[in-house]
């Protein structure tokens, strides 16, 4: 079993900065890929970055791409996801997901274990 605890979201105005943080305990965290997706009110839940287990690889949906930055720390068995240029459009519950096998990272449904999210909400 992994236990995540997501943690960081809040209020921003547009054009601000967040960094989510995702902390990991209980199966060997340095072997998960680990992802962060985003469920706004009436939508599907979306993919918005990755990082492979190793952190040398990362992935991005194109909505997010030069804004925003994953990253994971394997000593604090945390990763991170830096939010920057905020837009209203990114408001959203974010959630962060482990990943124990070799399925696309771009699938919810490839991940094995969910946080209980994050509320982010980003006024104009």
């Amino acid at each position: 079993q992994v236990q995540l605890v997501e943690s960081g979201g809040g209020l921003v105005q547009a054009g601000g900065s967040l960094r989510l943080s995702c902390a990991a305990s209980g199966r060997t965290f340095i072997s998960a890929a680990m992802g962060w997706f985003r469920q706004a009110p009436g939508k599907e839940r979306e993919f918005v970055a990755a990082i492979s287990w190793s952190g040398g690889s990362t992935y991005y949906a194109d909505s997010v791409k030069g804004r925003f930055t994953i990253s994971r720390d394997g000593a604090r068995n945390t990763v991170y996801l830096q939010m920057n240029s905020l837009k209203p459009e990114d408001t959203a519950v974010y959630y962060c997901a482990a990943k124990y096998n070799s399925r696309s990272y771009y699938l919810p449904t490839a991940y094995d274990y969910w946080g209980q999210g994050t509320q982010v909400t980003v006024s104009s």
